[in-house]
Protein backbone atom coordinates (compact mmCIF):
# COMPACT_ATOMS: atom_id res chain seq x y z
CA UNK A 1 0.00 0.00 0.00
CA UNK A 2 1.25 3.65 -0.87
CA UNK A 3 1.95 5.71 2.50
CA UNK A 4 1.22 3.20 4.49
CA UNK A 5 3.12 4.28 7.57
CA UNK A 6 1.43 8.17 7.26
CA UNK A 7 -2.17 6.37 6.78
CA UNK A 8 -1.85 4.27 9.49
CA UNK A 9 -0.12 7.18 11.52
CA UNK A 10 -3.44 8.84 10.89
CA UNK A 11 -5.69 5.79 11.82
CA UNK A 12 -3.70 5.06 14.98
CA UNK A 13 -3.45 8.35 15.91
CA UNK A 14 -6.93 8.90 15.61
CA UNK A 15 -6.84 6.28 18.63
CA UNK A 16 -5.04 8.42 21.09
CA UNK A 17 -7.44 11.10 20.11
CA UNK A 18 -9.92 9.03 21.59
CA UNK A 19 -7.76 8.31 24.24
CA UNK A 20 -7.39 11.54 25.16
CA UNK A 21 -10.76 13.09 24.41
CA UNK A 22 -13.29 10.54 25.72
CA UNK A 23 -11.83 11.01 29.55
CA UNK A 24 -12.63 14.26 29.15
CA UNK A 25 -15.66 13.59 27.70
CA UNK A 26 -16.72 11.25 30.39
CA UNK A 27 -15.79 13.96 33.04
CA UNK A 28 -17.83 16.54 31.65
CA UNK A 29 -21.01 14.19 31.94
CA UNK A 30 -20.17 13.30 35.12
CA UNK A 31 -19.21 16.59 37.15
CA UNK A 32 -20.92 19.25 34.99
CA UNK A 33 -24.01 17.23 33.20
CA UNK A 34 -25.12 15.19 36.85
CA UNK A 35 -25.31 12.40 34.94
CA UNK A 36 -24.46 8.98 36.55
CA UNK A 37 -21.16 7.28 35.28
CA UNK A 38 -22.54 4.80 33.18
CA UNK A 39 -24.43 7.22 30.76
CA UNK A 40 -20.83 7.43 29.27
CA UNK A 41 -21.46 4.00 27.70
CA UNK A 42 -24.68 5.18 26.20
CA UNK A 43 -23.18 7.46 24.01
CA UNK A 44 -19.99 4.64 23.51
CA UNK A 45 -22.74 2.21 22.29
CA UNK A 46 -24.12 4.80 19.84
CA UNK A 47 -21.22 5.70 18.16
CA UNK A 48 -20.25 1.87 18.41
CA UNK A 49 -23.31 1.33 16.40
CA UNK A 50 -22.64 3.94 13.89
CA UNK A 51 -19.16 2.56 12.81
CA UNK A 52 -20.58 -0.96 12.34
CA UNK A 53 -23.18 0.89 9.85
CA UNK A 54 -19.69 2.81 8.25
CA UNK A 55 -17.74 -0.10 8.16
CA UNK A 56 -20.17 -2.75 6.67
CA UNK A 57 -21.03 0.01 3.71
CA UNK A 58 -17.35 0.85 3.05
CA UNK A 59 -16.56 -2.45 2.42
CA UNK A 60 -19.71 -4.12 1.29
CA UNK A 61 -18.45 -5.04 -2.04
CA UNK A 62 -15.44 -6.84 -0.71
CA UNK A 63 -15.85 -10.62 -0.70
CA UNK A 64 -13.46 -13.80 0.37
CA UNK A 65 -12.79 -14.72 -3.07
CA UNK A 66 -11.43 -11.24 -4.49
CA UNK A 67 -8.93 -11.66 -1.19
CA UNK A 68 -8.20 -14.88 -2.30
CA UNK A 69 -7.72 -13.97 -6.03
CA UNK A 70 -5.13 -10.82 -4.96
CA UNK A 71 -2.83 -13.68 -2.79
CA UNK A 72 -2.61 -16.72 -4.78
CA UNK A 73 0.59 -15.48 -6.52
CA UNK A 74 2.31 -14.95 -3.78
CA UNK A 75 1.15 -18.50 -1.72
CA UNK A 76 3.35 -20.59 -3.48
CA UNK A 77 1.60 -23.66 -2.83
CA UNK A 78 0.97 -22.28 1.27
CA UNK A 79 -2.07 -21.58 2.73
CA UNK A 80 -1.63 -18.29 4.79
CA UNK A 81 -3.16 -20.21 7.89
CA UNK A 82 -2.19 -20.47 11.19
CA UNK A 83 0.27 -23.29 11.53
CA UNK A 84 2.08 -21.98 8.19
CA UNK A 85 2.68 -18.44 10.03
CA UNK A 86 3.55 -19.74 13.18
CA UNK A 87 5.83 -22.91 12.32
CA UNK A 88 6.96 -22.39 9.22
CA UNK A 89 10.16 -20.26 8.13
CA UNK A 90 10.98 -17.63 7.57
CA UNK A 91 8.09 -16.13 8.46
CA UNK A 92 7.33 -17.77 11.88
CA UNK A 93 10.61 -15.93 13.02
CA UNK A 94 8.75 -12.95 11.97
CA UNK A 95 5.60 -13.09 13.25
CA UNK A 96 6.93 -14.10 16.62
CA UNK A 97 9.19 -11.50 16.61
CA UNK A 98 6.58 -8.77 16.26
CA UNK A 99 4.36 -10.57 18.52
CA UNK A 100 6.33 -10.78 21.22
CA UNK A 101 7.38 -6.94 20.69
CA UNK A 102 3.67 -5.67 20.30
CA UNK A 103 2.47 -7.61 23.75
CA UNK A 104 5.78 -5.77 25.48
CA UNK A 105 5.09 -2.68 23.62
CA UNK A 106 0.74 -2.46 24.32
CA UNK A 107 1.71 -3.33 27.90
CA UNK A 108 3.79 -0.19 28.59
CA UNK A 109 1.54 1.42 26.78
CA UNK A 110 -1.43 0.83 28.78
CA UNK A 111 0.57 0.67 32.23
CA UNK A 112 2.12 3.88 31.59
CA UNK A 113 -1.13 5.47 30.51
CA UNK A 114 -3.25 3.58 33.58
CA UNK A 115 -0.98 3.98 36.88
CA UNK A 116 0.56 7.16 35.85
CA UNK A 117 -1.82 9.11 37.48
CA UNK A 118 -1.01 7.36 40.68
CA UNK A 119 2.19 7.16 40.46
CA UNK A 120 2.23 11.11 40.39
CA UNK A 121 -0.24 11.48 43.27
CA UNK A 122 1.75 9.16 46.06
CA UNK A 123 5.36 9.54 44.82
CA UNK A 124 5.29 13.21 43.29
CA UNK A 125 3.26 14.47 45.27
CA UNK A 126 0.43 15.75 43.16
CA UNK A 127 -2.91 17.17 42.81
CA UNK A 128 -5.70 15.19 41.66
CA UNK A 129 -6.05 17.14 38.69
CA UNK A 130 -2.26 17.54 37.91
CA UNK A 131 -2.03 14.12 38.15
CA UNK A 132 -4.64 13.57 36.13
CA UNK A 133 -3.68 15.90 33.13
CA UNK A 134 -0.30 13.84 33.17
CA UNK A 135 -1.98 10.87 31.68
CA UNK A 136 -4.17 13.23 28.98
CA UNK A 137 -0.29 14.46 28.31
CA UNK A 138 0.81 10.77 27.58
CA UNK A 139 -2.17 10.39 25.37
CA UNK A 140 -2.01 13.42 23.67
CA UNK A 141 1.87 13.30 23.27
CA UNK A 142 0.98 9.62 21.34
CA UNK A 143 -1.34 11.02 19.32
CA UNK A 144 0.60 13.35 18.01
CA UNK A 145 3.86 10.82 17.39
CA UNK A 146 1.78 8.91 15.79
CA UNK A 147 0.84 11.83 13.43
CA UNK A 148 3.66 13.45 13.12
CA UNK A 149 6.56 10.86 12.92
CA UNK A 150 4.40 8.45 10.62
CA UNK A 151 5.72 10.81 7.87
CA UNK A 152 9.20 10.54 9.22
CA UNK A 153 9.47 6.92 9.43
CA UNK A 154 9.00 5.78 5.93
CA UNK A 155 11.93 8.03 5.55
CA UNK A 156 14.48 6.06 7.46
CA UNK A 157 13.04 2.58 7.74
CA UNK A 158 10.77 0.94 9.88
CA UNK A 159 13.64 -0.92 11.92
CA UNK A 160 16.30 1.55 12.38
CA UNK A 161 13.04 3.91 13.02
CA UNK A 162 11.97 2.43 15.83
CA UNK A 163 15.72 1.43 16.91
CA UNK A 164 16.22 5.20 17.05
CA UNK A 165 12.82 5.96 18.87
CA UNK A 166 13.37 3.25 21.52
CA UNK A 167 16.60 4.76 22.97
CA UNK A 168 15.15 8.00 23.39
CA UNK A 169 12.16 6.59 25.21
CA UNK A 170 14.28 4.93 27.29
CA UNK A 171 16.15 8.61 27.80
CA UNK A 172 12.77 10.30 28.69
CA UNK A 173 11.96 7.46 30.78
CA UNK A 174 15.26 7.91 33.09
CA UNK A 175 14.75 11.53 33.17
CA UNK A 176 10.69 10.64 34.83
CA UNK A 177 12.65 8.22 37.24
CA UNK A 178 15.10 9.77 38.57
CA UNK A 179 14.43 13.28 38.66
CA UNK A 180 11.90 13.75 41.45
CA UNK A 181 9.93 16.72 39.85
CA UNK A 182 6.03 17.09 39.18
CA UNK A 183 6.79 19.63 36.08
CA UNK A 184 10.19 17.15 34.42
CA UNK A 185 8.19 14.03 34.92
CA UNK A 186 4.84 15.70 33.56
CA UNK A 187 6.83 16.92 30.52
CA UNK A 188 8.90 13.81 30.22
CA UNK A 189 5.98 11.38 30.16
CA UNK A 190 4.39 13.08 27.26
CA UNK A 191 7.70 13.28 25.55
CA UNK A 192 7.85 9.36 25.96
CA UNK A 193 4.34 9.00 24.80
CA UNK A 194 5.61 11.09 21.35
CA UNK A 195 8.13 8.74 20.49
CA UNK A 196 6.24 5.48 21.63
CA UNK A 197 3.44 6.35 19.75
CA UNK A 198 4.27 5.17 15.99
CA UNK A 199 5.80 1.96 16.89
CA UNK A 200 2.74 -0.03 16.14
CA UNK A 201 2.22 0.84 13.03
CA UNK A 202 5.34 0.89 12.15
CA UNK A 203 5.77 -2.63 13.21
CA UNK A 204 2.66 -3.27 11.11
CA UNK A 205 4.20 -2.27 8.06
CA UNK A 206 7.44 -3.65 8.76
CA UNK A 207 5.69 -6.95 8.67
CA UNK A 208 4.06 -6.62 5.79
CA UNK A 209 7.36 -5.84 4.19
CA UNK A 210 8.78 -8.85 5.38
CA UNK A 211 6.01 -11.61 4.98
CA UNK A 212 4.48 -12.74 1.70
CA UNK A 213 1.18 -11.44 1.01
CA UNK A 214 -1.05 -14.54 1.39
CA UNK A 215 0.33 -14.25 5.50
CA UNK A 216 0.10 -10.83 6.17
CA UNK A 217 -3.68 -11.65 7.37
CA UNK A 218 -2.92 -14.26 9.58
CA UNK A 219 0.26 -13.20 10.55
CA UNK A 220 -0.77 -9.32 11.24
CA UNK A 221 -3.99 -10.64 12.70
CA UNK A 222 -2.00 -13.41 15.16
CA UNK A 223 0.72 -10.68 16.33
CA UNK A 224 -1.49 -7.66 16.58
CA UNK A 225 -4.18 -10.34 19.32
CA UNK A 226 -1.18 -11.07 20.93
CA UNK A 227 0.16 -8.08 21.66
CA UNK A 228 -3.30 -7.27 22.96
CA UNK A 229 -3.01 -9.21 25.74
CA UNK A 230 -0.12 -7.46 26.83
CA UNK A 231 -2.76 -4.60 27.97
CA UNK A 232 -4.39 -7.35 30.42
CA UNK A 233 -1.32 -8.91 31.93
CA UNK A 234 1.49 -6.46 32.26
CA UNK A 235 -1.07 -3.84 33.94
CA UNK A 236 -2.09 -6.55 36.25
CA UNK A 237 1.26 -7.64 37.10
CA UNK A 238 2.71 -4.06 37.94
CA UNK A 239 -0.61 -3.56 40.21
CA UNK A 240 0.23 -6.75 41.97
CA UNK A 241 3.88 -5.65 42.23
CA UNK A 242 3.23 -1.94 43.13
CA UNK A 243 0.83 -3.68 45.77
CA UNK A 244 2.97 -5.14 47.29
CA UNK A 245 6.01 -2.87 47.21
CA UNK A 246 4.72 0.64 45.89
CA UNK A 247 3.63 1.94 42.90
CA UNK A 248 7.50 3.71 42.68
CA UNK A 249 7.98 0.16 40.97
CA UNK A 250 6.45 1.29 38.00
CA UNK A 251 9.26 3.39 36.95
CA UNK A 252 11.91 0.53 36.88
CA UNK A 253 9.22 -2.02 35.39
CA UNK A 254 8.84 0.33 32.20
CA UNK A 255 12.23 0.86 31.89
CA UNK A 256 13.01 -3.18 31.94
CA UNK A 257 10.17 -3.56 29.29
CA UNK A 258 11.58 -0.96 27.03
CA UNK A 259 15.16 -2.24 26.98
CA UNK A 260 13.51 -6.21 26.08
CA UNK A 261 11.28 -5.40 23.02
CA UNK A 262 14.55 -2.82 21.99
CA UNK A 263 16.61 -6.19 21.88
CA UNK A 264 13.57 -8.19 20.41
CA UNK A 265 13.01 -5.40 17.35
CA UNK A 266 17.13 -6.31 16.94
CA UNK A 267 16.20 -9.60 16.26
CA UNK A 268 14.28 -8.75 12.70
CA UNK A 269 15.95 -9.94 9.28
CA UNK A 270 16.97 -7.15 7.44
CA UNK A 271 13.76 -4.72 5.45
CA UNK A 272 14.78 -4.12 2.16
CA UNK A 273 13.79 -1.22 0.27
CA UNK A 274 12.31 -2.98 -2.45
CA UNK A 275 9.62 -5.04 -0.75
CA UNK A 276 7.50 -1.93 -0.39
Amino acid sequence: MDSANELLGVLHGLYGAGAVVSPLIATTLITKAGLPWYAFYYLMIGLAGLEIVVTGLCFWSATAQEYRNSVAASSSGGSGGLKEVLFKRPGARVAWLCAIFLLGYVGIEVALGGWIVEFMIQVRHGGAFESGLTATGFWLGLTVGRFVLGFITPRIGEKLAIMIYLPITVGFELLFWLVPQFIVSAVAVGLQGFFIGPLFPAAVVAMSKLLPQHLHVGAIGFAAAFGGSGAAVLPFAVGAIAQAKGVQVLQPIILALLAAIFFVWCGLPRIEKKKV
